[in-house]
This record gives structure tokens, C-alpha cells and sequence, in this order.
């Protein structure tokens, strides 16, 4: 929200400097996000008086210029303009000048063999505007040798400020100094909108049909008006705040909506077939909107139509065919109140942010629509000159009036903070609050404060008001002796997490809880969903992690990572529950070209499941228990991704992602991910019993069995360590073989089998009994010794 000191004062009677303004903005919570003063850039420039212009003798385009710039001798100037003439006055540069529009200090030289001793500006140049097709031409009666930005009254400091939500009233420059005033940085200044006579019955009729969406709509025409330029006020307040004036009737509708947070809308009456409605838009209907773009609209959305067409999408943007320009005569001014909700769907469905947007999605005062119409028929009347018609109001403008019981003592309870009660009252009534003291006091609420809503909502406006810096730093309260450790078990257990993961080379992400809802139907759609979004592609509430890890690699890949690896721990929000989880997902080159190894590798699902072990490992699970089961979820690759289960529990999803989802997400080549549930953990056992080494030593015996080939490696890895749990401590898989010498259908899997002696050393017959039942341990899967 950007406003001009000279604008703040219309409403804001003060002495304050621009210092102490910032600081008092500030401390209401108005965070100032920067001050600009167009002097500080122009103080250089001043008035001068061109005495003669003569053609150059080298240029048939460029004149040279004798300037009287108030200083003495006259000065030469080359100058291309064609508008430069003997007799007017503009704005002169002279040497030494940093010119801002076009990024030059200017200096003496010769321009095509004749002298130029500094320049005379154009507005673009000044960066006061976009004409660059002739110098300023300034009145007869403009002081020569004056500063330009004085003469002007550029020397006018501008104001940006940050707006939050709840502050729907400070997006007019009126609701910052009722909040200035009530900070004593001034005295707000009483305004009186008088009523506007009508001169002739109003001849379009206004309707409403869609009263949820436009509860209220109020219009006139007024005709036999010229729709010219803006005056320079007017046009400087626009430029000021980065508005670009475009004719006194549109200039108007901008000036009301800073000014006083009421947008409006201005229609040209001649191209309006019948009278207007505020009516829900029909399916397939469109308008080319003044920003030049076109938008299907659907039946969710209110519109302003004639009997042929839409002209409005209600509350955001008009369209181009009914707007104003140098030829309109007549027109019908528009103030209505829409109903927030409604206008924020509309905006994030199309896409579209305005001025008028920001304004109805937070909420205007409904009871300024008839003041704000009659500000803007007074203003037209004025600089466009005609005649108004009567007022006709549609339906009706909603009673938002409530009264809060309030405890002035609730300052103390809630902020810690001593404010007299007579100090309190005072506050309120100067923020527009009415107060009827009593046991408790009955404070009515002023209609452009939606925010305000309870108790509490007073509370933060009196402690707002009187300081937050003066809010007591008070420490709370703490135990003698050694404070216990307040981490609770999974916050423990993500900490080993977060460590475990990144000594393994993988990089913590942290990405947003909301998802575009695409992405998130593609990991089996959002149980949730925002009623007010911060955009259309933050709506949904993420089902899984690895949607953002997927965005996340995708745009690092795209700004040249050859290899991404990603965790992040967060929560899933499920239909039943939110879930704490941990990611990984690993994109790219697994492992680097090298001499050694030759080609880079991309992962693959084994890389996955080392790394979904070793972080359940680190959390305590019991890794050598788990079983590998097929995925359930459709975002797996079939065949390339499993799911590690401990009896019925399933702790982590493991493997490639499904080529289809992650193209979806522009990531190219395979994508090996872990989904760990972190909230299906066993408890972690604080039991811990030291390790004792055998004094013998372990051996190893090998086999080598002819299976199925649809058989998983796993299961008869489980087969052989179960055939004697006392004396086999480890079994690993070191070969797998299909071909010459196998059947066709089968495998061979070749297992080393690390038997450990407990009391004595092994004796061949005991070795060859072990041996036996390995054997038949494996012949239950079908599983045939390799001879």
C-alpha cells in the first residue's frame, strides 16, 4: 500500500516528521517497507525559459536551443524534441545531472559538431511518466531557475507500507490516520460527504439475483459530462503510488479506492443494452476483461450484465467493451458490496489479482457504498462536469453492526500490560469503536473492522495502540537445580533421523504443506482442502512428502544438478490423522562417471531400500525382522518397489517412482524414493545389553539353490536363517544366475551362511547336521540344491 505525506494530511492533521510517521507506522503494526522521495532523484533539475531555437546545421532533426536557466548567461542546448520551441519553459539538466529515466550523467560534448551544455527533459526521462514524445512544456507563469520538484510539489516523500490480512481498513489512506490519529501522531480530520441532488429520474434499471454474492448495489448516471485528462493533482497522486493516469473517470475510481478502500466501477452508458444485474454468470460465458485478457467464466461466480452480456466479474475487474473513453458522454457509476468469500473463489479460480480484489476478499465497510457513490458523483460532477440522476439502491446492504462485552482488566490478564481504564476508552473511541461503560463495558464495533470479532480482538487493539514496546519483558517461571529434558520421544527420534540422514550424503528439504491439486490427486488426492488459499496451487493439503521432494528436484535439476538428494521430515495429512513422516528421494546420477567405474549410474530401488534400512535402523527398528510385500499405492513402479512390513505393520514404502508421476513433475529418468511412517514405529527399547565377543571363531558355509524365478531372494534368505537360530547369526545373497546350465523359468541364488559356535567349537557332524536343515528349510520353498 503506497501513499504520499501530502495525501496521508488530507486526513491526518500533524506535525510529525517522516521519521516519526515510519516509526509510528510501524509500531501499529503498518510495517514500513521503504520511503521514497522523487526529490531526492530531481532536486537537480530546474526551471528554464528557451529564448530562440534554430534548426542544426548538421542534423535536420535537432534544434539548438539558447536557454535561460536562471543562472546568468544563457546556456546552449541540443535538443531533439519536436515540440522544443522559442518562447516555452520545461525542465533543464544541467552538467554534472544524473538523468534517472535513461541511466546517464550528463556532461558538456558536441552533438554532431555543435555544443551541448545539459539537457531539457521529457517525462520519461524524469521518470514521471511513459511520454517521451516531446520536453515538458510548463505554464507561462512557471518560475525560471526554480527546483522543478518544488515547483511541481514532488517534494512529497511516499509511504509503502505492508498490509496484513486483518486489516482490510488501512487499503485506504483514510484507515492509516484514524490508526496515526488514535496513536497520537495527529488528529484525524472530520470529513462530511454531502448528498448529491438528482436532476432527473435514473433511466437504467439495477437488479440483483445473485444476493449471496452481491448482497447491496448502488448506481446513478450522470450525463453531458467530458471525459478529458485528470487534473495534475490528481494525476501526480497516481503517479506518486505507481498508477498510470489514463482520463479523469477512471483516475476517479482509482483515487476513491486508495484514498478510501472503496473500489467502484464507471460504465460507459452508450454501449449498456437495458440496465444492469448482479447475477451468477452462466456456464461457458466469457469477458475480455481490461487487463486484454479473456476469461471463461462458470456459474460459482457472480458478474454485472446487461441484457445482452457481462460487463463486471463482480468485485475484481471490468470489461473492455463498456469502458470508458475520450468519446464517452454519459455513464453509470457502480458502488456494491460483494461478499468476500465469493470474491476471493472467484479470484484464485481466475487467476486474476486487482486493486478492487484485495480490497472485497478482505472485506470493505458496507455501509460506505452510498458515501463512496455520492464521493464519486461529486467528483465526477466537478472534473467532468453534466448532471446526476437519482439513486437507485438494490437490495440490501448487510447489518454487520455487534457489541462485544469487554473487561478493560483482560489488557493486564492477557498482555501483562497496566493501561487506565479512561486510557482504554479513549483508544477505542478514536479507532471508531462506541463505548458504553459499565459491568462489563458494551463496545459496538465500526463496520470496516471485520477483524474485530471478540474480547480478545479489543485487547490487541488497546495494547496495539497504547505500545507493544511496552508490553513488560517478564521470564517465566523455572525450577531450581538442572532443568529436565523436555524433547519428547519423536522429537528425539527425528533428531537421530535428521543426522543419520545427512552422514549419508542427503540434503534436508523443507517444502510447503500445500500442494496445486494436481499433484497431490497424483499421490491419491488431498483429504483437505483450503477454503482461502494463498493461490490456486496452494489449496490442497499434502497427502505425502514426496510431491514437494519432486518439485524440489525438478527444479534443481533444471538449474543444472546432475545429482539431487533430498529427506525432509513433516506431516501428511490424511483423512483420519495427521501423520508424521520422513522422505528421501534421489533424482539424477546416483554415481558419477569416473575411470574406475566407467558410466554414471542412475538409482534404483535397491538404493532405496539401503537407505529406507539404514534410516529405520537409526530409529531403532528391528531391520533384520522386516519382510518385503509389494506396494499397495499406484505411484509405485510395479516390479521396482516394495514396502517393509513388521508382522501386519507397514513402516516404509521403498523404490522407483511409477514414470508417469514423475514426468508429471518434469523430472527426467528414474526416481528412487522412501516414504518412512514414522508414527507406526514399535516403541524404541531402552534396553541395551553390552556386547560380548564369542572366543570362537565364526565360519562360513556356502550354497548354492536352483528356485522359481518368480521366488523373492527374501524369502529363502528367511527359510535358511530360521533352520537353526542359535548357530547362524548372518545369511547374505552373493549371486544371483539365470542361463546355460538352469532350466528355463528357474534361477540359482547362492547364499553364505555365518554360522557362530557358542559354548565349543563346531564338529563336522555338526556342521553337516546345520547343513541338512538349511537344506530342507529351502526345499519347503520348492528350492533344490545346485549341483
Amino acid at each position: 500500500m503506497k501513499f504520499t505525506l501530502s495525501w496521508l494530511k488530507d486526513h491526518l492533521d500533524t506535525a510529525a516528521s517522516v521519521a516519526e510517521i515510519a516509526d509510528a507506522l510501524t509500531a501499529l503494526g503498518l510495517e514500513v517497507e521503504g520511503i521514497d522521495n522523487p526529490a531526492d532523484a530531481l532536486g537537480a533539475f530546474t526551471i528554464a525559459h528557451v529564448l530562440t531555437a534554430t534548426r542544426h546545421p548538421q542534423a535536420d532533426k535537432l534544434q539548438v536551443l539558447s536557454v535561460d536557466t536562471g543562472a546568468g548567461t544563457p546556456v546552449q542546448v541540443v535538443c531533439g524534441a519536436p515540440n522544443a520551441r522559442a518562447g516555452m519553459k520545461g525542465v533543464f539538466g544541467a552538467p554534472g545531472t544524473f538523468v534517472p529515466g535513461s541511466g546517464i550523467t550528463l556532461k558538456v560534448a558536441a552533438i554532431r559538431g555543435v555544443e551541448s551544455s545539459g539537457m531539457m527533459c521529457s517525462m520519461r526521462e524524469l521518470e514521471l511518466g511513459q511520454d517521451h514524445d516531446g520536453i515538458i512544456a510548463l505554464p507561462d507563469d512557471a518560475p525560471v531557475g526554480a527546483r522543478y520538484v518544488d515547483w511541481a510539489g514532488l517534494n512529497d516523500p511516499v509511504f509503502d507500507i505492508a498490509i496484513t490480512p486483518n486489516r482490510q481498513e488501512c487499503l485506504g489512506v483514510i484507515g492509516i490516520a484514524r490508526d496515526l490519529a488514535a496513536a497520537g501522531v495527529g488528529t484525524l480530520k472530520p470529513r462530511t460527504i454531502p448528498a448529491v441532488a438528482g436532476s432527473f429520474p435514473m433511466p437504467r434499471p439495477i437488479a440483483i439475483e445473485d444476493a449471496e454474492g452481491c448482497p447491496a448495489f448502488a448506481g446513478r448516471v450522470v450525463r453531458g459530462l467530458t471525459n478529458g485528462p485528470s487534473p495534475d493533482w490528481l494525476q501526480r497522486r497516481l503517479r506518486a503510488v505507481g498508477l498510470r493516469p489514463i482520463s479523469a473517470l477512471v483516475d476517479i475510481t482509482n483515487f476513491l479506492s486508495i484514498d478510501s478502500g472503496r473500489p467502484l466501477h464507471v460504465y460507459d452508458v452508450a454501449r449498456l443494452t437495458g440496465g444492469l444485474t448482479a447475477r451468477r454468470a452462466r456456464a461457458g460465458e466469457t469477458i475480455l476483461a481490461l487487463n486484454g485478457k479473456t476469461y471463461t467464466l462458470d456459474e460459482t461466480m457472480t458478474v454485472i450484465a446487461d441484457d445482452a452480456q457481462v460487463h463486471d466479474i463482480g468485485g475484481i475487474m471490468g470489461g473492455e467493451h463498456s469502458g470508458c473513453s475520450e468519446t464517452t458522454t454519459e455513464v453509470l457509476i457502480e458502488a456494491a458490496y460483494f461478499t468476500p468469500e465469493r470474491i476471493g473463489a472467484t479470484g484464485r479460480t481466475l487467476g486474476i489479482n486487482s486493486d478492487a480484489r484485495a480490497r472485497f476478499e478482505r472485506g470493505v465497510d458496507p455501509e460506505f457504498v452510498v458515501p463512496g457513490l455520492e464521493l464519486a458523483t461529486q467528483l465526477v460532477l466537478d472534473l467532468c462536469g453534466g448532471e446526476a440522476s437519482d439513486m437507485i439502491i438494490a437490495g440490501q446492504i448487510p447489518d454487520t453492526s455487534r457489541t462485544i462485552a469487554y473487561r478493560p482488566a483482560r489488557v493486564a490478564g492477557l498482555a501483562g500490560l497496566a493501561v487506565a481504564e479512561d486510557d482504554q476508552q479513549a483508544i477505542l473511541t478514536r479507532l471508531g469503536f462506541d463505548v458504553e461503560r459499565g459491568d462489563p463495558w458494551q463496545v459496538s464495533v465500526p463496520p470496516w473492522r471485520r477483524d474485530v470479532d471478540g474480547e480478545a480482538d479489543l485487547v490487541e487493539e488497546v495494547v496495539r495502540i497504547h505500545g507493544l514496546d511496552r508490553v513488560p519483558a517478564t521470564p517465566l517461571p523455572r525450577a531450581e537445580g538442572v532443568a529436565a529434558p523436555t524433547a519428547t520421544p519423536l522429537q528425539r527420534s527425528q533428531r537421530r533421523l535428521r543426522r543419520a540422514l545427512a552422514s549419508r550424503g542427503l540434503d534436508e528439504a523443507i517444502t510447503w504443506s500445500f500442494l496445486p491439486p494436481a499433484h497431490a490427486d497424483a499421490f491419491g488426492g488431498a483429504a483437505f482442502s483450503l477454503a482461502n488459499p494463498i493461490s490456486a496451487d496452494m489449496a490442497a493439503m499434502r497427502p505425502s512428502l514426496l510431491p514437494g521432494l519432486l518439485s524440489a528436484a525438478a527444479r534443481n535439476m533444471d538449474r543444472g544438478a546432475a545429482s539431487v538428494r533430498l529427506f525432509e521430515l513433516g506431516q501428511r495429512y490424511l483423512a483420519d490423522a495427521e501423520r508424521p513422516t520422513a522422505a528421501i528421494l534421489m533424482a539424477g546420477e546416483a554415481r558419477g562417471r569416473d575411470w574406475r567405474s566407467g558410466p554414471a549410474t542412475r538409482p534404483d530401488a535397491l538404493d532405496a531400500k539401503a537407505e529406507a534400512l539404514a534410516a529405520l535402523a537409526a530409529l531403532g527398528a528391528p531391520v533384520q525382522r522386516l519382510q518385503v510385500v509389494a506396494p499397495v499405492d499406484g505411484w509405485w513402479h510395479p516390479g521396482r518397489a516394495g514396502r517393509l512390513v513388521l508382522g501386519k505393520q507397514a513402516l516404509a514404502d521403498f523404490g522407483i517412482i511409477h514414470p508417469r508421476t514423475s514426468t508429471g513433475f518434469d523430472v527426467k529418468g528414474p526416481v528412487a524414493a522412501v516414504e518412512l511412517y514414522l508414527d507406526a514405529l514399535p516403541p524404541r527399547s531402552r534396553k541395551r545389553e553390552a556386547w560380548t565377543p564369542s572366543p570362537l571363531l565364526p565360519l562360513s558355509r556356502d550354497f548354492a539353490f536352483v528356485v522359481d524365478e518368480h521366488l523373492p531372494a527374501d524369502s529363502l534368505i528367511r527359510a535358511v536363517a530360521g533352520a537353526d537360530k542359535a548357530l547362524i547369526t548372518a545369511v547374505n545373497l552373493f549371486d544371483r544366475y539365470a542361463g546355460p546350465g538352469v532350466e528355463a523359468g528357474k534361477i540359482s541364488l547362492a547364499v553364505a551362511i555365518t554360522l557362530q559356535p557358542t559354548s565349543a567349537t563346531l564338529t563336522d557332524a555338526e556342521i553337516e547336521a546345520v547343513s541338512a536343515r538349511v537344506v530342507t528349510a529351502a526345499a519347503k520353498l520348492g528350492a533344490v540344491l545346485r549341483g
